[in-house]
């Protein structure tokens, strides 16, 4: 476990946000593999299939990450403070919740998935394979739910290793099963999607398994069910907010790919394949905000108000370089990344992905200023801003993605995506003001 609260906010924030840069990045790999093999094995069509459900995955697994993040927010500031039975008491009660909103979501989700299928103009020629495909990986939500209440719980306590070394396990597990169900057992998509479930399950049993043999602190008995009413409620309210924030954003993905899914397979397919090599940048990225959001909780729950607005500050820096580098290397080299899912002889479909990346990379420094500010914010329980951000962040992706792509085709609907970072911005850096000077008031206060 780390405690963030002492030592270099600079050399803090890195070491703790590096095993979260590797461990998003096996994240990804997740699902670029099913993309990856599908596309080199199963064909374009295949490709497709699984791409245009990637908005939908977002959806429901980003209000599982959300809802997961917001209630280790609680465990954070707890174990800043350090109340080590509050920590227990708070992870206890995520688990419990967690598998009640996974429950709720699986069962909604599978009812309705028709009806989003039809609403996003899914194409006749990838429908079937398609709602398979997600349907097995909604199926499995509370696998997703599992893995990412037990790893958040982790980081919150300043251990970020753990969860990457068996996220990496369930990636070696989720390729292996899906070469040998695509390749020698020919399911398919199928296949593809119950190795993914499968290998979040085993992801889920070795970090349970982790908790129980090597952390103290959020080693649980049966007295840390007792479950208050107003503790299960401070949970919901951290959770729900940002659970509905990410799923705001995903609301924004899928119109986004509905627009998309109106230029045709090849569009699909290029926004796919685009969309995967993207995500790599964006979750990087990422990495450094989360890592601010616990780092904010702990020091919040310290008290050390200073160190937030230092850690801020250093975390900017850092994350704003790296966008440039990411987005520099998206643009030179990203036709040949695209190689790796659709093959040399897709000519249109790497044109087309070679127009996503320039309508992104070169505003990646929009989106890590968005990640620091957001997840700080959340860090600190402001979890209204993010949400009101998020809601920006769908509007503008919505409208822009509809009217520029009647406009400039596919390049027009990728723009969409920096004028929505735009719109979150909106919202994100009038509260980070306020609350910079809410927190100098607190400091003087001490």
């Amino acid at each position: 476990m780390q405690d963030l609260t002492s030592g270099k906010p600079t050399k803090v924030i890195l070491m703790f946000a590096i095993p979260l840069m590797i461990g998003n990045m096996v994240q990804q790999l997740y699902n670029i593999s099913d993309t990856l093999i599908v596309g080199q094995t199963l064909g374009v069509n295949s490709l497709a299939a699984v791409g245009a459900t990637g908005s939908i995955q977002f959806l429901i697994m980003g209000f599982v990450q959300g809802f997961s993040s917001g209630m280790a927010i609680i465990t954070a500031q707890r174990f800043g403070a350090q109340d080590v039975r509050g920590v227990r008491e708070s992870y206890a009660t995520s688990i419990i919740a967690g598998v009640i909103m996974s429950i709720i979501l699986t069962v909604v989700s599978l009812v309705f998935l028709d009806v989003l299928l039809n609403v996003m103009q899914m194409p006749a020629a990838i429908y079937d394979e398609a709602k398979l495909f997600i349907g097995i990986i909604l199926s499995g939500t509370i696998m997703t739910m599992g893995y990412n209440v037990i790893s958040n719980a982790m980081r919150a306590v300043g251990d970020s290793k753990a969860p990457l070394y068996y996220l990496i396990i369930g990636m070696i597990v989720n390729v292996t099963l899906e070469l040998l169900l695509i390749l020698k057992f020919h399911w398919g998509v199928e296949g593809a999607a119950t190795a993914t479930v499968f290998a979040q399950f085993v992801s889920v049993a070795i970090s349970h398994w982790h908790i129980t043999k090597f952390n103290d602190t959020l080693r649980l008995g049966w007295s840390d069910f007792k479950l208050p009413v107003g503790d299960l409620k401070k949970h919901l309210l951290a959770g729900l907010p940002m659970g509905f924030q990410q799923s705001i954003i995903a609301i924004g993905a899928v119109t986004l790919a509905t627009a998309v899914n109106t230029l045709g397979t090849d569009a699909v397919a290029a926004n796919t394949a685009a969309s995967k090599v993207d995500q790599i940048s964006t979750q990087l990225l990422m990495s450094i905000g989360v890592a601010m959001a616990t780092y904010t909780a702990q020091n919040f729950g310290a008290g050390k108000y200073d160190r937030i607005l230092e850690g801020v500050k250093k975390s900017l820096t850092i994350s704003i370089s790296l966008s440039f580098v990411l987005g520099a290397i998206e643009v030179i080299f990203g036709r040949q990344l695209v190689t790796l899912f659709v093959g040399a002889g897709q000519h249109e479909v790497m044109n087309l992905a070679q127009e996503f990346f320039w309508a992104n990379g070169p505003f990646y420094f929009i989106l890590s200023t968005l990640f620091i500010l957001r997840y700080t914010l959340q860090g600190l329980g402001d979890v209204r801003t993010p949400t009101y951000a998020g809601m920006g962040e769908m509007v503008m992706r919505s409208v822009t993605a509809f009217s520029l792509v009647t406009w400039f085709g596919f390049f027009g609907a990728s723009l969409a995506n920096p004028l929505a970072w735009l719109g979150s911005l909106l919202f994100l850096i009038p509260a980070w003001r306020r609350m910079v000077k809410k927190l100098r008031g607190m400091k003087s206060a001490v």
